[in-house]
């Protein structure tokens, strides 16, 4: 009895099949507006659409557990959600609008999640076990016996079975062959298979937003849990490990090497001194930039384990500003990663990765910061943690409505040896890569690069228009694809004629 109350369990309350029959229901009207909106379709508007028919649905199969104040807060959340989508449909805007969902379904329906933890808790269960939901749920339509619904539970797996064996025989040779013996085409000619996947994918990703059933962990109010627990704030290595001491001389000696290195930045990278021979700046700058930011990795891992809440080195008057000096030592390290990285894009170029180095640095250097803050204000590691989540989540919804194919073809042109005289020659070849964005930037491209505008060239431009009208398209509309043929229309009427 004793370990039975111990024992963590979820609270889930049986459903009435009248209830379920109604949210399967709504989840099926939901499906059918995917396959209309989805099936065989470039995606764009038509994400969007279907997020606000998602939303619309919860409201009514959940409109009695909403809280109304944390409901607010996640339409809040869902219209920042969605901006990025309107603005251009890709692969961080998709996430950010399925993050927004998930997390506004969290405040609407789950008010008894506070701590992070929970939430992180919650959201897991949600995204994992979530979308497994909807075949068990739906069984409970039926009041079948034993029997019956081992049945019905063997026809679920014969269902699962089929599936798989249908995707292996698409990816396995020797399988396609077997099934090809039973001869299943007499039964496929009538039914489109990867439809019907398609469908249950959809039925399966809607059904948490329509059937809510978070999992909750009963109290158990026995002194044997407190004590089956291990205490939050015990130190996980031991003080001979990494006492004050060792600390200490860990400090001076880091904070000596990171001297040395900073003034070898401060005479060659800041103070323009020439190298050594056989060693150029773009060199000098590109092998440095990313281990620096590893380096930077490491020692603010050190910092928080040494300065960990309530250990013995946190107090330290000697410790405290070593630390301080060596994190600040840090952020000139960060720095300088990131003159060196503007030093290579200066001569090399910009590109997708280099524009995620100069970001990842400056999220670096404010980490290091947080951390002082930290320290300074006493505060724990999951304050610190949540301060870098809310310093990361700005960052990516920032980035999701920057136009990057445009920004980086443009600085290419403009910085090209053509257009500026230095740097390295228009890389058209790259800039046809970057998409429909690009396609100002490579129009000039083409007028300022004598040869540029031969056939091929040309071809693939052409094939940059014909994917940007189909991005026109009301399901694939986005705000920036209407933008960009406003400039394209703009620019053509300022050309002279032929």
């Amino acid at each position: 009895m004793t370990s039975l109350a111990t024992t963590p369990t979820t609270d889930i309350q049986p459903i009435r099949p009248s209830t379920v029959s109604i949210k399967l229901t709504m989840a099926l009207v939901l499906a059918a507006l995917a396959d209309w909106l989805f099936y065989g379709q470039r995606a764009g508007l038509s994400l969007v659409i279907f997020a606000v028919a998602i939303v619309c649905a919860s409201l009514l199969a959940n409109h009695v557990s909403l809280d109304i104040r944390r409901a607010a807060i996640g339409a809040a959340v869902i219209a920042l959600g969605l901006v990025p989508a309107i603005e251009e449909l890709n692969t961080l805007s998709f996430l950010i609008l399925v993050a927004a969902l998930v997390v506004a379904l969290l405040l609407a329906t789950n008010p008894e999640t506070t701590g992070l933890a929970d939430r992180a808790r919650a959201l897991r269960n949600l995204i994992l076990f979530g979308p497994f939901r909807v075949f068990p749920d739906a069984l409970q339509l039926f009041n079948l016996s034993a029997f019956t619904r081992g049945i019905a539970l063997w026809l679920l797996s014969a269902t699962l079975s089929t599936v798989f064996l249908v995707l292996f025989a698409a990816a396995n040779p020797v399988i396609e062959q077997w099934v090809s013996l039973l001869n299943p085409k007499i039964m496929f000619e009538y039914v489109s298979v990867p439809r019907v996947l398609f469908w249950i994918l959809m039925l399966a990703l809607v059904w948490p937003f329509i059937h809510v059933r978070w999992r909750r962990r009963k109290i158990a109010a026995t002194a044997q849990t407190d004590a089956a627990e291990p205490d939050p704030q015990a130190p996980f290595i031991s003080p001979e490990f990494l006492g004050p001491s060792t600390i200490l001389r860990s400090l001076i000696l880091f904070n000596l090497l990171f001297a040395a290195q900073s003034i070898l930045d401060g005479i060659y990278l800041w103070g323009h001194v020439a190298l050594p021979d056989n060693l150029t700046y773009a060199a000098y700058a590109h092998r440095g930039a990313y281990p620096l930011i590893v380096t930077a990795l490491l020692a603010a891992t050190f910092v928080l384990v040494a300065m960990r809440p309530g250990g013995p080195a946190e107090k330290s008057t000697v410790i405290r500003p070593l630390v301080y000096l060596w994190v600040g030592q840090n952020v000139l390290l960060v720095a300088s990663s990131i003159l060196r990285l503007d030093l290579y894009v200066d001569i090399y170029m910009l590109t997708y990765w280099r524009i995620a180095a100069f970001i990842w640095m400056g999220l670096v250097a404010l980490g290091l910061i947080l951390i002082v803050g930290r320290i300074v204000l006493n505060r724990s590691n999951q304050w610190l943690v949540g301060a870098n989540l809310i310093a990361l989540t700005v960052v990516l919804y920032t980035c999701s409505l920057v136009n990057f194919d445009g920004f980086i073809a443009d600085y290419n042109v403009a910085h090209s040896r053509e257009a500026s005289g230095q740097g390295v020659q228009i890389d058209i070849n790259y800039l046809l890569t970057l998409g429909p964005q690009a396609l100002p930037a490579i129009d000039k491209a083409i007028a300022l690069r004598p040869g540029a505008g031969e056939s091929c060239i040309v071809s693939r431009r052409d094939l940059l228009v014909e994917r940007h009208r189909q991005d026109l398209a009301w399901r694939s509309w986005g705000f920036r694809s209407w933008r960009l043929q406003r400039r394209l229309e703009a620019r053509a009427k300022n050309q002279p004629a032929g």
